[in-house]
């Protein structure tokens, strides 16, 4: 063959050229060919035509997750009782919630069902709040389940997207275990035989917008019964209503109270921060003791996480002179500033422009920055900690596909020493050598104006110091807090969840909240000002004359303009006992009699059920 090829010196180097290539005993690229001989695509499609070479194309998975069936882990001795536990309980109840501490081990009990039914040929659809969640998941199931794992959420593109709904839709073995954010409940499964919602309790697996607006763990009970299967919910801080269906024998309940390896919960210590800047031992936001404790562990080798749950450099910029800080145009709130970019942005509709120099108002130069975030954060730390590797994780640094796994990699790999993050952190991840947790102002969640802002502090100081000290020794956690004698951070500090669950239950009962009454909150937005005030009182009324004190406002949320759009909301309150068809069909009427007016018409109307 090559003497044919004697006069075309070309053809004849690429034909040399794949025989070396060829010797890896795989198929070749055109690419990879016309790369390694240097010739153009005219030369190998001369080859083609000779009847030297013959193109042929080979379909790849877009996702695939290489992996050998491992031996599992042995379970300890509590995790076993709770496995044991929860097969028991599935025979009499449909859904459990599994409470285990942090670090207690749950991952291992799932991985355990998982496998059960991935012998039975079934399907396991494994929920998750935070796609930085599943980055980590993804390796520890990868290990045990390569072959049969599947992820599906909005990192991924749609291709790949759509590649995962193919495979489940003809249950192919590669689809059999779906790990996923809320999402993807919405898969077509055939053959489904397990719903894991793990970290039940997160806010993230409610979908506010757009419709449809759902809450994930609903949903999935909603979707087992449909295919008849169960519902594990896993956690260490479950959701006030959740913990009372189990208290209430709707749910089944396991417990597991003891740490893998039976590794002491962290201690917490809560940092008086008035204090602290009364005597003058604060540098920047760090307290003396916070510093101490940084240095402490550090010496020791061990890594930090510091969270603090404001992303950007600072959320208000104010002129000393006149006092005025720049705002958004478009919505009801003050620009954040990123120092990274030397801009000023909104976090709610993208607008963005550069820091200026002088008040806009009075054209002082003397303007100051009020409250911090991550960026303020990190930038402290390079100061107080030169010889240290500082890494942050909020949205501004997880932007792309692989944001996510490039922190989670470099920290696990310990190059990176102290994490500053926002509320990323908290959920789940787990790391060997954290040792200290620091949480920078615990105030700042309690003071949320919100029925349910004591509950998600608790949940969320939990979740942030069940991070430290999860293999060898115990970790510690410090608390910064202008309020150390705050009941819900002595609750933290003790971990008593049942208090904070009592007294929580005590007020919902009282002012007529979840889970004794269900919300229904209707939204109306409007470019016009007067329009949406007068739709809303024209709203307020007719559902007044049907539900009496059970209707909430018209009230203007605490954010009462975004994207240009004015915002009044109401919230109806349902009793247990209120038959729930009646009340949808009396709320539909009032619907269509408000957009049968015509100055009404433009306004968006929309209803969020169980606002959770």
């Amino acid at each position: 063959m090559l003497e044919t090829l004697s006069r075309a010196k070309k053809q004849r180097d690429v034909v040399l050229t794949f025989f070396q290539l060829n010797a890896s005993r795989k198929p070749i690229k055109a690419e990879k060919l016309q790369e390694a001989s240097n010739c153009s695509t005219a030369v190998i499609k001369s080859l083609v035509d000779k009847g030297v070479f013959e193109f042929y194309f080979i379909q790849t998975d877009r996702i695939n997750f290489n992996g050998n069936s491992s031996k599992l882990k042995e379970l300890t001795e509590h995790q076993e009782t709770a496995y044991n536990a929860i097969k028991t309980t599935f025979e009499t109840k449909q859904t459990i919630l599994l409470k285990g501490v942090t670090s207690s081990g749950k991952t291992e009990i799932y991985v355990k069902l998982i496998k059960e039914l991935l012998d039975d040929k079934k399907q396991v659809l494994y929920l998750l709040p935070e796609i930085a969640l599943t980055t980590q998941l993804i390796e520890r199931l990868q290990y045990y389940f390569g072959e049969y794992l599947s992820v599906f959420h909005s990192k991924y593109s749609m291709n790949e997207r759509v590649e995962v709904w193919n495979n489940v839709l003809e249950n192919k073995e590669k689809a059999q275990l779906i790990l996923g954010a809320r999402s993807s409940m919405f898969l077509p499964f055939s053959n489904l035989g397990l719903i894991i919602v793990d970290e039940e309790h997160e806010p993230s697996f409610k979908q506010y917008d757009p419709a449809p607006r759902y809450h994930a763990r609903d949903a999935a009970i909603v979707l087992a019964n449909l295919h008849k299967v169960n519902v594990l919910l896993g956690t260490a801080t479950p959701c006030v209503e959740t913990f009372y269906n189990a208290q209430q024998g709707k749910y089944g309940l396991v417990e597991l109270n003891r740490r893998y390896g039976d590794v002491l919960l962290p201690e917490i210590e809560l940092v008086d921060i008035k204090e602290k800047h009364r005597k003058k031992r604060m540098k920047g936001h760090f307290s003396d003791r916070l510093i101490e404790m940084i240095s402490d562990a550090l010496k020791n080798k061990e890594q930090v996480i510091l969270f603090q749950n404001r992303r950007g450099y600072a959320p208000v910029i104010e002129c000393e002179t006149c006092g005025v800080s720049p705002q958004c145009p478009q919505c009801d709130v003050s620009l954040t500033f990123h120092s990274y970019r030397k801009e000023l942005r909104c976090h709610y509709c993208g607008y963005k422009h550069a820091m200026q120099n002088n008040c806009g108002a009075c054209g002082s130069e003397k303007l100051n920055s009020k409250g911090f975030g991550t960026e303020q954060i990190e930038m402290e730390l390079e100061e107080l900690f030169p010889d240290s590797k500082i890494g942050r994780m909020d949205l501004d640094t997880t932007r792309g596909k692989y944001g996510y796994q490039k922190i989670i990699g470099k920290f696990e790999a310990q190059e990176i020493d102290i994490l500053v993050g926002t509320q990323m952190l908290s959920k789940g991840l787990d790391f060997a050598n954290v040792s200290l947790v620091g949480i920078m102002n615990a105030d700042n969640m309690l003071n949320f104006p919100d029925f349910r802002a004591h509950e998600r502090s608790y949940q969320l100081m939990v979740q942030v110091s069940g991070r430290a000290g999860r293999v060898k020794k115990r970790g510690k956690v410090a608390i910064q807090t202008f309020n150390p004698y705050h009941q819900i951070l002595q609750q933290v500090s003790t971990n008593s969840f049942e208090e904070m669950y009592k007294e929580q239950l005590e007020e919902r009962w009282q002012y007529q909240y979840p889970p004794f009454f269900r919300l229904i909150k209707i939204t109306l937005r409007h470019k016009d000002f007067n329009k949406v005030e007068e739709g809303s009182h024209w709203l307020g009324k007719s559902l007044t004359n049907i539900f009496g004190e059970l209707v909430l406002g018209p009230s203007t949320p605490s954010i009462s303009k975004i994207r240009n759009y004015y915002i009044r909301t109401l919230i109806i309150k349902i009793p247990q006992k209120q038959s729930l068809a009646i009340t949808k069909n009396n709320i539909l009427r009032v619907k269509n009699s408000f957009q049968a007016v015509k100055e009404f018409r433009p306004i968006k109307f929309n209803i969020d059920v169980d606002n959770y």
